[in-house]
């Protein structure tokens, strides 16, 4: 019961009740999503985590590109991938304005 109602538990449900059905069952099946800026159409995964987790994908969906980004707080992974989904699908431009570029480093599975 505590772990349901633990800030990071109701940060993934809220993060669930906002992604597509797509994005979804890709995040059930490897914990990051994908979403198309609202400027340019380019894909970004948005991988689980809150800082440096965002990747610019190519045209043919290898990782490109590292941004970090994230919502001023102490805030969960849900809440800060939410976050993140919000500003490339509705204000791309205005987000990577703000966004650092970063090298990727390699993933770590949980």
């Amino acid at each position: 019961m505590r772990a349901e109602i633990a800030p990071e538990a109701r940060g993934r449900r809220l993060l669930r009740d906002w992604l597509s059905a797509a994005q979804l069952e890709q995040f059930d099946a490897v914990r990051y999503f994908d979403v198309i800026g609202s400027d340019s159409g380019k894909l970004y995964r948005i991988c689980y985590g809150t800082a440096a987790n965002v990747r610019e994908l190519d045209r043919d969906g290898k990782e490109g590109a590292g941004w970090c980004f994230a919502p001023v707080g102490g805030l969960v992974p849900g809440d800060v991938m939410l976050a993140q989904k919000i500003a490339l699908e509705t204000s791309e431009a205005a987000t990577l304005a703000v966004a650092n570029r970063v090298p990727l480093l390699p993933r770590v599975r949980h």
